[in-house]
């Protein structure tokens, strides 16, 4: 199972200041069979009690100090951003970390910083979710009610699989010229639905490639590969993979199943049909008709269907 650190609110640990938690169903009831999940309090790792007195951040929206909300000179910055420090042995071995939204330790984005007046601004990230990116700036991140978006749950499930791969190449000897291009070939087309312009950048860079700048190279491209695929998978997107792989059966199949996978790929493309029909249809044809490349793509199946987030999406 893959490991993904994640809030543990978010699995029903009563952590929070309140007493309370933020249970996730999703990641309880459907993650949580896929994924080893590695659960973090920060607030309660720095040895804050259950239940306390809230904290906020104040100050520059850049570099914002954690404070008690009711004020005070309790000052937990260093040692929210050391919790993060201090665990590093664990945080490396994860591929992904699930954060809780606007938490002002663990808030991935759009964080309220208090500025001198009393007056907030939704900007900041909290103290140790910023350390985490700043240590593991490749690590997948999300936060817990984006995952509510079935298009980002894809991106995000992506990306942890992708990640988690990587991983495994770039450790100890694997890594290589051959292993860069097959990692490339198996999740272009994965890419390409994601984000068109880094997919163009992408080929250049790994056709670069040699035994002299293969780290250099391979530490460019899988920060652009994993920058590309937080963009969501649109059906525009979509089917300009679906019409690309249809090309690879152009001389294999007759008129009628031609027409009928066209007709199906288009009625995906409007809306009429979802993206399961012409991913079927694909693979019943592929099926009959082999082929190697076809085979080591993931775009068919980026990650374990019981997930089914792709039957959930537009």
């Amino acid at each position: 199972m893959l490991k993904v650190g994640i809030s543990q609110c978010l699995l029903g640990a009563n952590v929070r200041y309140d007493g309370g938690h933020r249970n996730n169903k999703f990641c309880t009831n459907e993650l949580a069979q896929l994924f080893d999940f590695t659960a973090l309090c920060p607030e309660v790792g720095i040895g804050l009690p259950i239940p306390r007195k809230s904290i906020r951040l104040v100050g520059y929206v850049d570099a914002p100090r954690a404070v008690l909300s009711s004020g005070g000179s309790n000052d937990y910055t260093e040692k929210l951003s050391n919790f993060a420090n201090d665990n590093y042995k664990i945080l490396e071995q994860l591929c992904g970390y699930i954060v809780c939204k606007a938490s002002p330790s663990c808030g991935m984005e759009r964080v309220k910083v208090y500025g001198e007046s009393g007056q907030s601004q939704s900007k900041g990230i909290g103290i140790f979710t910023a350390r985490l990116k700043s240590l593991l700036p490749l690590l997948p991140m999300e936060e817990d009610g984006r995952l509510n978006d079935p298009s980002l749950r894809d991106s995000f499930i992506k990306r942890v699989y992708l990640y988690n791969e990587w991983q495994e190449i770039s450790a100890g000897k694997k890594l290589s010229v051959k292993a860069l291009m097959a990692f490339h070939t198996k999740h272009k087309m994965t890419l390409l639905a994601h984000c068109q312009q880094t997919y163009r950048k992408l080929g250049p860079l790994v056709a670069s490639a040699n035994i002299s700048n293969i780290k250099e190279i391979s530490a460019e491209y899988i920060h652009l590969k994993l920058e590309g695929m937080k963009k969501t998978a649109t059906r525009s997107k979509n089917t300009n993979v679906l019409m690309h792989l249809q090309g690879h059966l152009k001389k294999l199949i007759n008129r009628d199943d031609k027409a009928e996978l066209r007709q199906c790929i288009i009625d995906y493309n409007h809306g009429l049909q979802p993206i399961m029909a012409p991913l079927t249809l694909l693979k019943h044809h592929f099926r009959n008709n082999p082929s190697n490349y076809i085979q080591q793509l993931s775009f068919f199946d980026p990650y374990p269907k019981q997930l089914a987030i792709r039957v959930a999406m537009k």
